[in-house]
């Protein structure tokens, strides 16, 4: 029997989580605008479900937050003086800049990086390439943070190795694990890796879509692919539907998520979807998995309630018994159509047999699910062993987390609080207490007076 697993590690939500509306593209978050956040409860829902899922007998781990606002960015763009100082310039000249450096969307870590496993590696390692998120600015100052947290986390060079991100430009755009999945028989054994891209940056053959940007290049996933020493044989790629992208499917793991040998997908997830699905089972066959797509028909849910409820921004876990549990946000109960496909699926007889529902509508509110929510990693036991303890969800580290977020958190955040100088000390503080907790060492250039 195998004794490898797949690990989720989930982004611990920051103290600055806010409605800024940055993400265009991202229906929901557009949509929710200017609203008051709560960044205490969205940390504790996030926490919630980490908790639930460790209780179940999965693999869950911690990916910290970042220092928000980014004040050596802001810097960067000419607003000088004390960190109070430049916090009030940029207030008052640059809102929406501001806005930016204060986001914390790195509590998305399907976005933190693509990751491929040591059993389809050249040297045998697991491979980590943190995403550049060139097509927005708050996301594109993510990557040097996440790469230092991520070598903190998986330090032992010999299993693990963390690559820069790729060349921050349009031509490269990589969104990481949102845009990659991976199919395999066992963890630990050789798999297929599945990139999927919504746009080529250099060949003028493949559509774009028209209303909303592609955020992931074919060149992109072709640089990963290499610098993760993948195989052809063991490499698929696929172009999103560009009718799709401009229906709100920013990122793949909108409109399909996959587990081991099964895809849950949309009927119109990708271009020219049966070729790919052929070749994911072709390629796959010759590593010893037989491919199990499900297909979502548009009949019985739309793309657009897709977007709405997150059906497929969800994630699938693969039970002791082989079953998979899906898990799903709030919103899906609450569309009866969503609901009521959910209900037929987890009785039909196939892979998929149980749901769990979590609230997660801190996160929702801004356009990420479950999926969203967390960065899968597969590991072999003696991996998982190399692995920094002090990240993996446990009773101690969810109470000690819980203590945490209540002692620096704030309940409510407002578009005119981004300019108070005081949320930088807040945050700071708490990142000072947490790389503690965490052993994440020197992770963060600043230092407490």
């Amino acid at each position: 029997m195998s004794q490898a697993f797949e690990v989720n590690f989930d982004g611990l939500v920051g103290p600055t989580h806010n409605y800024s509306g940055l993400s265009f593209g991202n229906v929901a978050s557009t949509g929710n605008q200017r609203a008051a956040s709560n960044p205490k409860l969205a940390a504790k829902q996030g926490l919630a479900k980490m908790k639930a899922l460790h209780d179940l007998g999965f693999k869950q781990g911690v990916l910290a937050p970042h220092e928000r606002p980014d004040v050596a960015s802001l810097r960067q763009l000419g607003f000088s003086g004390t960190d109070a100082q430049v916090i009030a310039r940029a207030a008052k000249e640059a809102p929406a800049i501001l806005a930016a450096a204060t986001s914390a969307s790195c509590m998305w870590t399907a976005n933190a990086a693509t990751v491929s496993p040591s059993g389809d590696t050249a040297d045998g390692r697991v491979h980590f390439t943190p995403a550049n998120l060139n097509n927005k600015f708050h996301r594109s100052i993510e990557h040097p943070t996440t790469r230092r947290i991520l070598q903190a986390m998986f330090a032992d060079e010999s299993r693990f190795a963390v690559h820069a991100a790729l060349p921050a430009q349009m031509h490269f755009g990589d969104e990481g694990a949102a845009n990659h999945t991976r199919f395999c028989h066992e963890y630990d054994g050789a798999g297929v890796e599945f990139f999927v891209f919504g746009a080529s940056a250099f060949d003028g053959r493949y559509p774009k879509p028209a209303r909303f940007p592609a955020r992931q290049t074919l060149e992109a996933c072709h640089a990963v692919a290499r610098l993760h020493g993948l195989k052809e044989e063991g490499v698929v790629y696929a172009q999103q539907d560009p009718d799709t992208i401009d229906a709100g499917v920013f990122h793949n793991d909108v409109i399909s998520v996959g587990n081991r040998n099964v895809l849950f997908h949309h009927e119109k997830s990708f271009l020219h979807q049966q070729d790919v699905l052929d070749e994911l089972a072709r390629k796959l066959a010759a590593v010893g998995g037989q491919f199990v797509p499900i297909e979502v028909p548009q009949a019985e849910v739309t793309v657009e309630e897709a977007v709405k409820s997150y059906l497929f921004n969800s994630q699938l876990l693969s039970r002791a018994d082989g079953k998979m549990i899906i898990v799903v946000p709030e919103e899906c109960r609450n569309i009866e159509r969503v609901w009521a496909y959910l209900q037929k699926l987890v009785h039909s007889g196939g892979p998929i047999a149980e749901i769990r529902v979590f609230d997660l509508k801190q996160s929702m509110q801004n356009g990420g699910g479950p999926a969203c929510l967390r960065l899968r990693v597969a590991l072999s036991a003696s991996e998982i062993a190399a692995v920094n303890p002090n990240v993996m969800m446990s009773e101690a580290l969810f109470g000690t987390l819980n203590a945490w977020v209540d002692r620096h958190y704030r309940d409510r955040l407002a578009p005119e609080d981004l300019a108070d100088p005081q949320l930088l000390l807040e945050c700071r503080t708490a990142l000072d207490e947490l790389t503690g907790i965490l052993g994440l060492g020197a992770v963060y250039p600043f230092q407490l007076a």
